[in-house]
């Protein structure tokens, strides 16, 4: 990271890198939570929701690329070992054991709502302390809250189909 870049941060670097990697380590767990989950699931509306879940995949597979990338602007160094992020986790890891679209949808929110709790705090360590982790933080944030809401919808459209039978 560049000399001035650093040193604007106004908080200790390295808990703030230690909270990034466990961001990270979500992000790449939330991945592959998604995109299984698009390969097994099955149910009514399987499609739409497949299609979410890919989208989302990718959504979450570009937050480990931005948090990639703050880390080293920052000095440190992105988790290396897949087994780590067990460790590190925030929100953990649902394996989709039961593809049924209402489940799958189920351990996708909880997931999700993890992230905005976990990114809200972020944003607040960083708030008026580091403008660019803040950034990157709130842009994350921002689509933690779209895949919530995507995820409802589609958990709300499957429960009144299901009514309507």
């Amino acid at each position: 990271m560049g000399t001035l870049g650093r040193k604007i941060v106004d908080t200790n670097v390295g808990e703030l890198v230690k909270l990034l990697n466990k961001a990270f380590s979500d992000e790449w767990l939330a991945y592959y939570q998604y995109w299984i989950g698009s390969k097994v699931v099955r149910g009514p509306n399987k499609e739409a929701v497949i299609s979410e879940l890919t989208l989302h995949a990718t959504e979450e597979l570009a937050h480990a690329t931005l948090l990639t990338t703050r880390i080293i602007q920052l000095g440190g160094t992105p988790v290396t070992k897949p087994q780590e992020w067990y460790k590190l986790t925030n929100c953990g890891y649902d394996a989709p054991d039961d593809p049924y679209v209402i489940k799958v949808l189920e351990q996708n929110i909880k997931g999700e709502q993890c992230a905005i709790k976990s990114y809200n705090a972020l944003l607040k360590k960083t708030k008026d302390k580091d403008p660019v982790t803040y950034n990157v933080i709130l842009t994350i944030l921002q689509q933690e809250v779209e895949h919530e809401e995507d995820l409802q919808a589609l958990l709300e459209d499957i429960e009144v189909m299901m009514r309507n039978r």
